[in-house]
């Protein structure tokens, strides 16, 4: 059986590809970070699963920041494959823990490689990185693996530093490292402080009475939005490639802030623009204005591609919402 070991397990698309690598038969490790707040809520249906837990499924506390943790956990595991997928991902929350950011974004991938090649495990291990479509920043779309990275956060900052040590590590200790570029990849598992999750959350509180108004920032900023089950296939794909390489993974589409309420309030047979309105609060000291991906190189090499469109990733979370208030 095949090991995986998965940094950031407890969020979005750490659940999704537990689900997508248990069904595959591996056996998958996950770090999670101890917290006085039960954090775990992705994996409950895993973890109460008394033939997966503790058999196939292993949970071990560690932290990007603590170098000993990952070097003793990699040396308890022996994976076949690592997945980072770890991050202070919140990209406006960045601007105000810039330090944090690239203490867990940056150098933690560094202390994860550097933990690799310590270990002995740089040559057998394939290592997958979490890098974002936030490198492109100011770039024009379509943006693809050829376009120059513009950062305009601390995180995208931060992820840059990350993506350019895995591309050191693989041309320097011959690593198979891999890094997936992944625009906006969104579900009803998505964190509640994420603009989509708040549209979602708060639609279904306004038409069960519950809410008045629904507070935003940017509304004009365009997005390429996917759904987070089909992205973790492409992070899996990429680790059985025979070479190392970066993919950019998008759906080549791009919605507004404005398209997204406008689905998410329609399917409820609201007026978004009666509930909606724009605070200062929310707006960055630099914004990111457009991004649409080109993921060509992705479809060709990996076989790759997104399976649920724009409306239907909006409609799902909705509904979700309205079966979690239900």
């Amino acid at each position: 059986m095949k090991k995986a070991l998965i940094t950031g397990i407890t969020g979005q698309d750490g659940s999704y590809l537990t689900e997508l690598l248990l069904g595959k038969g591996y056996l998958v490790h996950g770090i999670v970070r101890r917290s006085s707040s039960f954090n775990r809520s992705r994996l409950e249906h895993l973890i109460q699963n008394k033939e997966i837990y503790g058999t196939t499924l292993f949970l071990h506390y560690g932290d990007m920041t603590d170098s000993s943790a990952l070097n003793r956990i990699i040396e308890k595991t022996e994976p076949d494959e690592v997945y980072n997928l770890a991050a202070q991902s919140h990209v406006g929350i960045s601007f105000k823990v810039p330090e944090y950011t690239c203490d867990v974004d940056a150098i933690g991938v560094v202390r994860l490689l550097d933990a690799l090649r310590e270990t002995g495990m740089a040559g057998s291990s394939r290592f997958y990185q979490a890098s974002t479509s936030e490198l492109f920043g100011s770039s024009p779309p379509p943006q693809n693996e050829s376009t120059c990275f513009k950062p305009r956060s601390p995180y995208a900052a931060a992820k840059l530093c990350a993506h350019w040590m895995v591309v050191n590590y693989r041309e320097g200790y011959n690593m198979h490292a891999s890094s997936g570029i992944l625009f906006n990849h969104e579900s009803p598992r998505r964190g509640e402080n994420f603009v989509s999750r708040k549209i979602a959350i708060e639609a279904v509180r306004i038409k069960k009475g519950l809410s008045k108004k629904l507070s935003l920032g940017n509304l004009d900023a365009k997005r390429d939005w996917g759904h987070a089950r089909d992205y973790v296939k492409a992070m899996y794909l990429m680790l059985q490639q025979s070479t190392p390489d970066d993919y950019v993974i998008a759906t080549g589409k791009m919605h507004s802030v404005r398209d997204f309420l406008e689905e998410a309030f329609s399917h409820l047979q609201l007026d978004w623009h009666d509930y909606v309105v724009t605070d200062p609060r929310y707006m960055r000291p630099t914004e990111v204005d457009a991004l649409r991906g080109d993921s060509a190189k992705a479809r060709k090499v990996l076989g790759w591609k997104p399976e649920t469109d724009f409306a239907s990733l909006v409609r799902e979370m909705v509904e979700a919402e309205l079966a979690r208030l239900n």
